[in-house]
């Protein structure tokens, strides 16, 4: 029984005492934020809400760890809020807690650094920033603790508005409103195909629940009408292409803690509820929807790489590195499906697995690299990567952060991104077992797309990180540059920590996955000891120690030192290397950002669509521009928004505001309701 205190009002069917808590810690987001309405337009008054808002992101991921640990869960009630027949039902399982996990995780680094990043210049009041900061979180808790319909889309068009306005807080600037406009377009024609998907998923009955949809047998017909739908809606918050035109024009727009909440924790909620209906609310899986999932995944991945290696802006570099690591977390999720209709339920955990490490993966390393370039903003006022460039050496804290994040993204050992990778590679191992052979040829064919995109996402961050923070400063104020604060350096070390954490001890988050995989397909791989191997499903084939490595690079370079240092008998001397010229080099003769782009630009040419500038022979001063779209934009959307204007600017022809032309529409409406009834 629960306490009394926690069913005041609210109707259990269980003993919900974590659930009632993890709603009570939800509530304190929304007290935080209309609390800042007290003083809006203080800064400083704002500023100190961000990091007790952090205190309830911890508190809520320590629950959602417990809970998957003692595996007390699931747990429902129904709330006393909602229509007077149609109340709220909250339910927490393992799925759910483990994306509450995640946005704890990530929201707690986000939300300290967020106190120490605003400023006036952002537009919005702060007060009111703050309001819609906590508001945006409170409804991605509540999109993963929603048990009915009704519950859902509300939480999902809150998180939707709430982050629309976040994105358009700078709403002075005619770009801002045209990418915040593109935005919630995107984001209501993905509502309507998620309502569209429930509306399926019951059956025909008018029972909103998710415990209605899951006893609905549903044809293979309307099961994937349901799926496909589901695809497109959530598809699109997430950034699968082609519905992806909304993710680099708003990321850009928003600010940096906005585009690390969005990037790290909105996208997931996304990938969240994919999971929801093709795991839980559907009880069959047909090999083609994997087979779709799969190739989106794929496609997308590699096409959000391609893109982020010819960008010249930082943040719409990391918007479309998401979708690459998006496409990556789908192309898991696809390779389950294949498994699981196979019938080889244990490599259809090791997908599982994969993918859902990789969605905590990225919401902490993207968060940090979000947020270091709101670093590197705030101190130089640029975003052009070819007006920037040496902040290592004024900028040492960000710069050592970020190379953490860069190094974590490119999926290199012994940091997190790599254990997500290596056992999404793992899971291709053992696609040879499903029973289909024109799959067993076409699925190697991913394998190698996936190493390529890792490879391009290894580029890419050596042009992130190096055009940004080495070599010479491009521009004079750069000398300037100032660190980030105190609150800023708490945040970022916090989402370092996490990268290296769950690269060197990766069987913390796998316990944790394997939650969720025991309860969805009922098979977990095999977990291993808190310090042991890694070895998801036996040693003998594949195994891997974050732990022993990490000790291993750090024996080699203390022997280095200690070498170094008594061959050198302590006569050590420092002095300039030979280096070419250095001496006479300057910031101009550096790689930029364009130099990085021009071999992807080459090889991959039929993704982009270039127009290029030519200087004449006779300008005194010339320049070069190249100006890179996007081809999916231009022959997919283009051609919709400008029908839809015609049928826009036709409809108008019938508003000609004369009272005989609207007398006429009666009469001729009223002689066919005749004609209609006789």
């Amino acid at each position: 029984m629960a306490h009394p205190w926690m069913t005041s009002g609210i109707v259990t069917t269980v003993s919900t005492h974590g659930l009632h808590l993890l709603l009570w810690l939800t509530l304190a987001w929304l007290i935080l934020g209309v609390f800042a309405l007290i003083r809006i337009h203080s800064l400083p008054f704002a500023a100190r809400l961000f990091p007790l808002g952090a205190i309830v992101c911890l508190s809520i991921a320590l629950m959602a760890s417990i809970m998957l640990i003692t595996g007390s869960l699931p747990q429902v009630a129904i709330l006393p809020l909602g229509l007077p027949n149609l109340p709220f039902h909250a339910r927490l399982d393992t799925l759910s807690a483990f994306f509450l996990l995640l946005l704890g995780v990530s929201g707690a680094g986000i939300s300290i650094f967020a106190g120490g990043y605003f400023r006036h210049s952002h537009g919005t009041a702060p007060g009111l920033l703050c309001l819609q900061y906590h508001i945006f979180l409170a409804s991605m808790a509540l999109v993963t603790l929603a048990d009915d319909a009704y519950f859902f889309m509300v939480a999902w068009e809150t998180m939707a508005l709430s982050s629309y306005f976040l994105v358009t807080a700078q709403h002075r600037f005619a770009e801002v409103r045209r990418a915040g406009f593109l935005y919630l377009l995107m984001a209501h024609l993905g509502a309507i195909c998620i309502l569209l998907s429930f509306g399926v998923l019951q059956g025909g009955r008018w029972q909103f629940t998710f415990e209605a949809m899951r006893s609905a047998a549903l044809s293979p017909a309307w099961a994937s009408a349901a799926f496909l739908l589901a695809l497109v809606g959530f598809g699109t918050k997430a950034g699968l292409v082609p519905m992806h035109v909304w993710l680099p024009e708003a990321h850009p727009a928003a600010p940096s803690p906005v585009s690390a909440m969005m990037s790290g924790l909105m996208l997931s909620t996304a990938v969240y509820g994919m999971l929801r209906i093709a795991f839980n609310l559907l009880h069959i899986r047909y090999w083609w929807w994997g087979v779709l999932i799969l190739a989106l995944g794929l496609f997308s991945a590699l096409y959000g790489a391609v893109f982020a290696a010819v960008q010249t802006d930082m943040k719409r570099l990391l918007a479309y590195s998401s979708i690459e690591n998006i496409g990556v977390i789908f192309t898991g999720i696809g390779l389950t499906i294949l498994f699981d209709a196979s019938h080889l339920p244990l490599f259809a955990s090791l997908a599982l697995s994969a993918a859902l490490i990789h969605a905590l993966n990225h919401s902490i390393f993207k968060s940090l690299l979000f947020l270091t370039t709101g670093s590197v903003l705030h101190a130089t006022n640029q975003r052009s990567l070819g007006k920037l460039g040496g902040l290592i050496r004024s900028m040492p804290w960000v710069a050592t952060l970020a190379l953490v994040g860069t190094l974590a993204i490119a999926g290199l050992p012994p940091l997190n991104g790599f254990v997500s990778e290596w056992l999404l590679l793992q899971s291709f191992l053992y696609t040879p077992l499903i029973p289909h052979a024109f799959l067993n040829m076409l699925i190697p064919l991913g394998a190698a797309v996936l190493a390529l995109t890792a490879a391009l996402a290894a580029y890419v961050m050596v042009k992130f990180y190096g055009v940004i923070f080495l070599g010479q400063h491009r521009e004079p104020s750069l000398e300037h540059a100032h660190d980030a604060d105190w609150l800023e350096r708490i945040g970022l070390t916090w989402l370092a920590l996490g990268c290296l954490t769950i690269g060197v001890l990766p069987q913390l988050v796998l316990r944790a996955a394997g939650a969720v995989t025991g309860t969805l397909l009922g098979q977990t791989v095999n977990l291993g000891s808190l310090f042991g191997l890694l070895a998801p499903i036996s040693p003998k084939q594949a195994s891997y120690s974050g732990l022993v490595l990490l000790a291993g690079i750090f024996v080699v370079v203390g022997i280095t030192f200690i070498v170094v240092r008594a061959l050198a008998h302590g006569r050590i001397q420092r002095t300039a290397p030979w280096d070419c010229g250095y001496p006479w080099q300057t910031s101009r003769m550096q790689d930029t950002a364009e130099g990085f782009g021009q071999p992807i630009r080459h090889i991959f040419g039929t993704f982009f669509g270039m127009e290029r500038e030519l200087p004449s022979p006779d300008d005194s001063a010339p320049q070069y521009r190249i100006r890179i779209e996007d081809r999916i934009w231009g022959t997919l959307y283009q051609p919709i928004t400008r029908n839809v204007q015609r049928l826009a600017d036709w409809i108008g022809l019938l508003q000609g505001g004369r009272l005989p032309i609207y007398l006429l529409y009666s009469f001729l409406t009223l002689i066919a309701l005749l004609v209609f009834v006789l």
